[in-house]
């Protein structure tokens, strides 16, 4: 099947390589004439493990293609997949205004594809009833009714090959037999089951992407809240964790307390189902918590470092290891490192910060920040270390090292990365999240 991709961010770029590399012949349309030879030459714009490699595989094969010309981009096109950017307002308003511009070019290019026109996709994440919007723009200005459907993406951010090969489920919102026969051509190699793959009305399948990621936002947020309590009770989080989940109906995924879930898709679906129920005059008063919850978490955080140090970081060093949102990415959009460095930098501190892959990204949004060459680099005469993102490399230090590096043994772990027998073994002062505090304390040697 020939497939053409508009838009060549996380979501267009990863669907659209492991399309060519289940053998469609897939075009992917950007106007970005330097990122257009970056990807040309198989190198990703961001960090997926395993893209970049299989990128190269089908441009070798002719299989993966890269355009600024929407004719040659839509003239054979069997699906057109919209993939751009969607971008919500700090009040949940939904940005549509990159869908509606590819609307319009993809109208004008087709208007003598009468009677062969191609299916045209929704991919990226839109408030419901634009779908239905997007086909009624198109079939206007083309002069003849188009097909029109919507498939939203559910791609984990470090794991989204392994997600798109083998996912859940793929949610297809449809209107007629052409949309349900294109899908299950084009799926069958990732849905070896049928019942992997569902067909929709459009407007549920919309829905369905707003209401999962507000589900596993308000279990991260629901977590905290109890961890707070546990704090505060003298209850063990992770004893409360292991009862609680241990139940069936419960499940452990997304019940680690932490210091509150970033992204690009959390925040922003969370807030536009909260917009969705203000317009609707239905309040969405769970959501309104999960948003609250999670932006107190991290002033939570940031202000325990604080008050360690007696209200000022005035003339103190803060080593902060991990920065983007969450493991195996450079995504920073959203991630808790930035409120928290913000308010460390406010209360006087200064920054020496490393992560694996988003230190650059991190650097541009918090440009006070030094970057250091490594973990111990930042720790070297630090006043304590901050964790902000459970990196695998952070699992084990050296503690000996790092209490020779430090001007003192304090860390503070925002994902509960270390055990409490360790830190006591190792005499650090340290705090987590919803657990007693080890308050040992070794001088410098």
């Amino acid at each position: 099947m020939n497939i053409t991709i508009v838009g060549t961010g996380y979501v267009g770029l990863v669907t659209g390589t492991c399309f060519a590399n289940a053998g469609n012949t897939v075009m992917c349309l950007d106007i970005d004439q330097a990122k257009l030879a970056k990807l040309r030459n198989a190198e990703a714009p961001f960090f997926e493990p395993g893209l970049s490699e299989l990128m190269r595989r089908s441009i070798e094969a002719r299989r993966l293609l890269f355009t600024d010309d929407a004719e040659e981009a839509f003239d054979v096109a069997d699906m057109i997949f919209i993939c751009v950017g969607t971008p919500t307002s700090a009040h949940g308003d939904c940005d549509l205004s990159g869908v509606m511009s590819v609307a319009d070019e993809i109208a004008r290019c087709i208007k003598d594809r009468k009677g062969n026109a191609p299916l045209i996709v929704v991919k990226s994440t839109v408030p419901v009833g634009t779908t239905e919007l997007v086909g009624e723009r198109i079939t206007m200005q083309a002069g003849f009714q188009i097909s029109i459907a919507n498939n939203p993406e559910f791609l984990r951010e470090g794991s989204a090959i392994e997600d798109f090969r083998t996912p859940d489920r793929v949610i297809c919102g449809i209107m007629d037999d052409l949309s349900k026969s294109r899908f299950t051509e084009l799926y069958s190699p990732f849905t070896d089951q049928q019942n992997k793959l569902f067909f929709f009305d459009i407007r549920s399948s919309e829905m369905v992407k707003y209401a999962s990621n507000a589900m596993l936002a308000c279990k991260i947020s629901f977590m905290n809240e109890i961890a707070s309590l546990c704090e505060r009770n003298g209850a063990n989080i992770e004893l409360v964790h292991d009862g609680m989940c241990s139940d069936s109906r419960i499940g452990t995924q997304f019940f680690n307390p932490g210091i509150g879930y970033g992204g690009s898709c959390f925040p922003k679906d969370t807030l536009a189902v909260i917009e969705m129920g203000e317009k609707a005059n239905a309040t969405c008063h769970v959501n309104k918590a999960v948003h609250t919850i999670n932006e107190r978490q991290r002033a939570w955080f940031s202000n325990r470092i604080i008050s360690h140090f007696g209200g000022s970081l005035s003339g103190k060093k803060i080593a902060m290891w991990g920065l983007a949102f969450k493991p195996r990415t450079d995504d920073i959009r959203d991630a808790p490192s930035i409120d928290i460095a913000k308010a460390m930098l406010n209360a006087g501190a200064s920054i020496a910060a490393y992560d694996a892959e988003a230190s650059a990204n991190f650097k541009a949004e918090v440009p006070e920040v030094t970057i250091a060459q490594d973990m111990y680099a930042a720790a070297k005469d630090a006043d304590a270390i901050v964790i902000c993102t459970e990196w695998s490399e952070f699992s084990a230090p050296d503690f000996s090292r790092l209490k020779k590096l430090l001007n003192s043994p304090v860390l503070f772990d925002g994902r509960n990365i270390y055990s409490q027998s360790t830190m006591e073994k190792h005499n650090f002062h340290y705090y987590s999240v919803g657990r007693p505090t080890i308050t040992q304390i070794t001088a410098k040697v």
